[in-house]
């Protein structure tokens, strides 16, 4: 087909027309003659002209006076009202299409104000504002500018404006004076998540700011959340100001133990039909696998304790299974006492603790169901137990402390064993509540030079969890004696680098305080200084984002050293833990470790699968999850176990069909192999972990909080898998229950004022994230609609689908309160 042929510029188009003789005359004829037009009289003029003239005119004037005098103006006037004359002349007036030349005169008025609009002013301020900090000059008549910028701003939807303006000149406390209820939740979302960015303390003095704003609009929950996270150390004791009636008081106390947690984790399970106990043959598949390694008998305690650890945690918090508690009258031969013995020594601890994982959250029936096997004659089935009563008190508070009372008593045996279990179950039942008791006794145990190393390690382990992220001083001293003091042998140990660990447990997440232990983590031993020094930095930093340190524990990844060096481990770890804290950060992470693998020396190598695992947990991403597959067919054992592991971390309890397979398959390729089949037991155990209804994920409130405790955990078991042979898969594998500590139920549970439960309609879909955008911008995509309670999966959000009720938290997760909407009249 020819393409259609170009008229010349010369020729005029078809539609176009000759300009009016009348137009061209009175264009010659400028300034010699009033236009006609202004001679009618207002009595004689059509509705038409005089809106141009009541409208349209002043405007005009208004822009030509911006530009300087009167004459500028009628000269723009003019101008605009002889271009309309000459496009109206078909019509029977000779006056312009009022709409046109409206928008001819906002174009004026655009290209004339754009010099003066509030946003140029505002970039123009910000540098005028650092020439006179520099130059001491007075910025007084700015600051009155600035005032009337943000006053501006916050009356048209540009609160982002207004905070970048207020954060440039450093008097971000004016916010709060411009804010009144319609902007103030978009402007304080702003404020909360720009502080992620912000370099310290500005970050703080944001948050600051959001929740001063909260307070002022009486949004108590939104400002608790804010509190969380600025750490205001909030006390947890319910006084007569908070509730003066007592039942009142006990229900609050209630809520605040968690007691119910136990209660409403088995309602949702209810609701889903998922009570029903699970096998870790359920889990295994065998009769899905092809060919070899479908039925595998190889080394028979490895198997059993594996399937051991599957039946923890897949059944965990269900309070019943198919292997511990199965009536002992029951016709299959696997009741509870049948299967503990099937494991050899050090596994009998692992299985009487898998006890406390099945009987999780519920106090009352997991003491009871465990005080038996503490009279038992063998010491490993003991240390289990009290492991067990550990991690069934995890995260569940009660008045009474049975799990002090009971553990306190076993803290100084003779047998190791059992001390580890007391002291191990104490460190998980108190993660996080520094409590002065335990410091006492643990430190004690610490100091005491005749103690065996493990003890030793696990009571700085315990005492890093109850006093995590507190920065105590007394506690970084002991460890630091406990480190100086050991042998050359005992420092050549692999469990002495949890030593390391623990002391930065005591840091976690508080940045620069970590500065003076990290000095005296220098004169150590050179075989566990470095050691020592980059796990410090690792976890002061853990979850802030900061570039700073991501950058600094790179380069310390790029040194090639000599064989025998460690602490290249902990800087990958490191990376990952720094660089969780929010999206863009682990995105840029997930292609730092890409390179790493390409390039690192083989102990870094070993250590990016497990980065890798924690920046992803319990969010199973295809390009991790593809680059996790890969390396689990690793020539190198270390590299495809921890690879193993980190399938099990991102899939942690979401049931994904497509690790779940992958998994399969690595159990018939690894058949002959102990160790791998071993991890592959373990990450199936853990992608089923509670049957699809927990998470590992140590954020809460849509990706805002981090808990100091579930990353704690996390970091423990990290650090333990970064020389499995010695730990996970030596005598220290109950190790892995200190992951008790991330597990939560990932749902969202809604009961009544009476706190009974309450089913109602709620979408569920993709987050978006809408910092920034004006108006009232949907939150979630792709949604679908249940009934509560629902289950949300890693990047979901939910919000109410009725107006009946009112929720009285932002954040539609865990358990929410609704209260009935007054003003809801049913149609």
């Amino acid at each position: 087909m020819a393409p259609p042929e170009n008229p010349s510029p010369a020729a005029p188009s078809e539609n176009s027309q000759p300009p009016p003789p009348a137009a061209s005359a009175a264009a010659k004829g400028k300034g010699k003659k009033k236009d006609d037009d202004d001679l009618v009289s207002p009595a004689r003029k059509s509705p038409a002209s005089l809106r141009f003239d009541l409208v349209v005119s002043p405007r005009l004037t208004r822009v030509g006076a911006a530009v300087g005098g009167g004459s500028g103006a009628q000269g723009a006037a003019g101008a605009v009202r002889r271009a309309g004359a000459g496009r109206g002349s078909r019509r029977s007036e000779a006056r312009p299409r009022e709409h046109e030349v409206l928008a001819r005169a906002n174009l004026t008025d655009s290209a004339l104000g754009l010099r003066f609009h509030p946003q140029n002013l505002a970039g123009e301020i910000a540098q005028e504002f650092q020439k006179r900090q520099d130059d001491d000059l007075p910025i007084d008549a700015l600051m009155e500018l600035v005032q009337q910028i943000i006053s501006f701003h916050m009356k048209h939807n540009a609160e982002p404006e207004a905070v970048d303006l207020l954060m440039e000149v450093e008097d971000l406390d004016l916010l709060v004076e411009h804010v009144d209820a319609t902007n103030y939740k978009r402007a304080c979302l702003y404020l909360s998540s720009s502080s992620k960015y912000l370099p310290t303390p500005d970050d703080m003095l944001a948050l600051d700011i959001a929740y001063t704003i909260y307070m002022k609009f009486g949004d108590l929950a939104s400002a608790l959340r804010i509190a969380l996270q600025l750490d205001k150390g909030l006390a947890m004791e319910i006084d007569d100001e908070i509730a003066a009636d007592d039942n009142d008081k006990e229900i609050l106390q209630e809520i605040v133990n968690n007691t119910k947690l136990s209660e409403g984790y088995l309602t949702l399970a209810r609701d889903i039909e998922v009570m029903e106990p699970k096998s870790p043959e359920d889990i295994y598949k065998v009769h899905l696998i092809e060919g070899r390694g479908a039925s595998s008998s190889l080394d028979s305690a490895r198997q059993n304790l594996a399937a051991t650890f599957v039946n923890a945690f897949v059944n965990a918090g269900f309070g019943q299974d198919k292997l511990m508690t199965a009536p002992s009258d029951s016709s299959s031969s696997s009741s509870s006492g049948n299967w503990l013995f099937k494991n050899k020594e050090h596994g009998k601890a692992s299985a009487a603790a898998s006890l406390g994982m099945i009987l999780l959250w519920d106090t009352d029936s997991g003491l009871a169901q465990l005080d038996k096997y503490l009279h038992s004659n063998d010491t490993h089935v003991v240390a289990g137990a009290l492991l067990g009563i550990g991690i069934v008190t995890c995260g569940v508070k009660n008045d009474c402390d049975p799990a002090l009372a009971i553990l306190m008593e076993y803290i100084g045996k003779e047998d190791s064993n059992i001390r580890i279990g007391a002291i191990l179950g104490l460190g998980i039942a108190y993660a996080g509540s520094q409590k002065e008791e335990l410091k006492m006794h643990l430190s004690a145990v610490l100091g005491d030079s005749q103690s065996p190393l493990e003890v030793l390690v696990f009571s700085a382990i315990a005492l890093g969890l109850v006093f995590v992220g507190s920065c105590n001083e007394e506690i970084a001293q002991s460890i630091i004696f406990a480190l100086m003091e050991r042998s050359e042998a005992e420092l050549a140990e692999p469990i002495i680098r949890l030593l390391p660990v623990a002391l930065g447990l005591l840091y976690l997440g508080k940045q620069e305080n970590v500065e003076a232990t990290a000095e005296v983590s220098k004169t150590f031993d050179e075989k566990i200084g470095k050691y020592c020094d980059v796990t410090l930095m690792s976890l002061a930093y853990a979850g802030t984002g900061n570039v700073l340190k991501v950058q600094k524990l790179l380069g310390i990844c790029s040194q090639h050293l000599e064989k025998g060096e460690t602490h290249q481990g902990p800087a990958v770890l490191g990376i990952a833990l720094i660089a969780m804290a929010e999206e863009l950060g682990a995105e840029m992470a997930v292609r730092s470790l890409e390179r790493l693998l390409q390039y690192g020396e083989q102990n870094i190598r070993r250590a990016v699968p497990l980065a890798l695992g924690i920046l992803c947990i319990s969010n199973p991403k295809v390009n991790v999850m593809d680059t996790l597959s890969r390396l689990s067919h690793d020539a190198d054992a270390d590299v495809s176990m921890a690879a193993i592991i980190s399938l099990g971390l991102i899939g942690a309890g979401t049931n994904n069909a497509r690790i779940a397979g992958m998994l399969r398959n690595l159990s018939s390729y690894y058949y002959k192999e102990a160790a791998h089949l071993f991890c592959v037991r373990i990450a199936q155990g853990l992608v089923h972990l509670g049957k699809g209804l927990l998470t590992l994920s140590p954020y809460h409130s849509d990706r805002f909080l981090l808990s100091p405790m579930a990353l704690g955990g996390l970091v423990t078991v990290l650090h333990a898998c970064l020389d499995m042979k010695s730990t996970i898969l030596g005598k220290y594998h109950y190790i892995l229950y200190i992951i008790v500590l991330a597990m939560q139920p990932r749902m969202l549970l809604t009961v009544d004022e009476d706190l009974k439960p309450l089913s109602v309609p709620v979408r569920v879909g993709q987050a978006v994230d809408v910092v920034g955008q004006a108006g009232r911008p949907k939150t979630i995509t792709g949604f679908q609609t249940h009934s509560t309670p629902v289950l949300l999966a890693a990047g979901e959000r939910a919000e109410l689908a009725t107006e009946k009720y009112i929720p009285l938290t932002p954040v539609l997760e865990g358990f929410v309160i609704l209260k009935k909407n007054p003003e809801y009249h049913e149609e």
